[in-house]
């Protein structure tokens, strides 16, 4: 058998890269978001979670267009590269996803506290971002002591969570039966609001429980027949997360009224599972929630850190290792910025935040496909034009949203996005020759400036 024979077998097949994505898509975000949604828009979030995954449908063809076009270990960042040409541009976008990915890692973090203290006390309550630090801590721990760590923990849970949280789902529709619909609720704080208009603020949020399938894109030189399977792989996880995040809606919907949801929305899942299941059900929720929340930590940690280190070798961020003679630079600017987040804000906060974010990087893959690849990548243009359209307005409803009930957010959100342009800008010029040329760390792709 030949060396490139055996690579070849050692590659992930497209049941391998469904069962792969499908683990980091459904993260910890579901233990929290089903509450946070329940928020906005009462007995309606099931239905949410469908229209999320319409929205995220849209949004994946471009991601799966540029997969099956440029299969790349780099992902998201390669797909920047290849629309906007290395410089401010595919930096600014960049950043924006690398921001995006810590702020989750924070509120993953931050549901990790929230579950485990479902195990003790009322008193102990306010112990749960201290709990969330220890977990970055350690998830930094065990990333420094190597990728054998990740991978031997990934798999092992990625098959708890997935199959624990469809288990869930199905228990407790069959026990609790499906819940009434009304469509009746009120969002507090935001009576001012059209009508409808806070159903299409809270896509925001359940966009968030499907943003795992943006990885999926960094599987190029690790799947077989990757110019396929990538884009396959992106589709069938997707539909597969929509089934199950639906009937948990609609399960916990059945166990829990919307006041009581909303009373318990760090915690929802724990919550419905008491009244269905009993003691023994909340304990198995905690658990798998422990286990789904401890892996995506860990996960995320790795993917994220991997990104920066990515963005300074490509020139597009300062040289990381100026930082001093520390090992794994990127990984300490990770997790110190994941522990800052999850210092100063609450979950509601953090997920708020990250949804901005993501949904900015969003329209920018769709932008730079319809606008600058028609000649590279075979695509129905309406399509990332369609994207863009209904990103906007699920940008600009929850935007307005929290103009009306925490303009903190949108304060925190502009901040960061400001620092990133200019500093982003900045270290550009500092690597630009007078006739405009930028020193790149990627010889494959053209001194573009932008």
């Amino acid at each position: 058998m030949t060396k490139n024979t055996t690579k070849e077998n050692n590659k992930l097949s497209l049941i391998g890269s469904i069962s792969l994505g499908t683990g980091v898509m459904i993260g910890a975000g579901i233990f929290v978001l089903m509450g946070q949604i329940a928020e906005l828009v009462g007995d309606l979030f099931p239905i949410a979670f469908i229209a999320g995954a319409i929205v995220v449908g849209f949004s994946s063809y471009s991601y799966v267009k540029f997969s099956n076009a440029f299969p790349s270990s780099g992902g998201v960042v390669k797909f920047f590269n290849k629309a906007y040409g290395p410089g401010t541009t595919t930096g600014v976008f960049s950043l924006l996803m690398y921001v995006s990915m810590v702020v989750s890692e924070s509120l993953v973090a931050g549901t990790f506290g929230a579950y485990t203290l479902r195990l003790f006390p009322e008193s102990f309550a306010s112990y749960a971002s201290i709990l969330a630090i220890l977990l970055l801590v350690t998830a930094y721990i065990l990333n420094i002591l190597g990728n054998k760590v990740i991978g031997a923990t990934a798999t092992f849970t990625a098959i708890i969570k997935v199959a624990g949280i469809a288990l869930l789902a199905i228990a407790g529709l069959i026990i609790s039966g499906i819940a009434d619909i009304t469509g009746d609720y009120i969002p507090e704080n935001s009576e001012t609001m059209p009508q409808g208009l806070g159903f299409v603020a809270a896509l925001a949020l359940s966009i968030l429980a499907y943003k795992g399938f943006t990885t999926i894109t960094n599987q190029g030189g690790d799947i077989k027949n990757p110019h396929k399977n990538i884009g396959r792989s992106i589709v069938y996880s997707i539909l597969i997360c929509t089934v199950i995040y639906v009937a948990l809606a609609l399960a916990v919907a059945g166990g829990l009224s919307i006041p009581e949801i909303i009373k318990a929305k760090d915690y929802a899942l724990a919550a419905a599972a008491k009244p269905v299941f009993g003691e023994w059900g909340l304990w198995i929720t905690i658990a798998i929630a422990i286990v789904a929340t401890f892996s995506g930590v860990l996960a995320s940690m790795f993917s994220a850190s991997r990104l920066l280190g990515m963005l300074s070798n490509m020139k597009q961020v300062p040289s990381l290792k100026k930082l001093g003679n520390f090992k794994n630079p990127a990984l300490i600017f990770t997790a110190s910025l994941a522990i800052l987040l999850t210092v100063l804000f609450d979950l509601t906060r953090i997920a708020s935040i990250g949804a901005i974010f993501y949904l900015i990087m969003d329209i920018a893959i769709h932008w730079g496909l319809f606008r600058y690849l028609k000649k590279e990548v075979k695509f129905q243009p309406i399509i990332p034009l369609i994207a863009i359209v209904i990103d906007i307005a699920v940008l600009v409803a929850f935007l307005y949203l929290k103009y009306l009930n925490d303009p903190l957010v949108l304060i925190v959100a502009a901040i960061g996005i400001i620092l990133i342009l200019v500093a982003e800008r900045f270290f550009m010029k500092s690597h630009t020759d007078n006739e405009g040329n930028m020193e790149m760390g990627m010889k494959n792709l053209s001194n573009k400036k932008q």
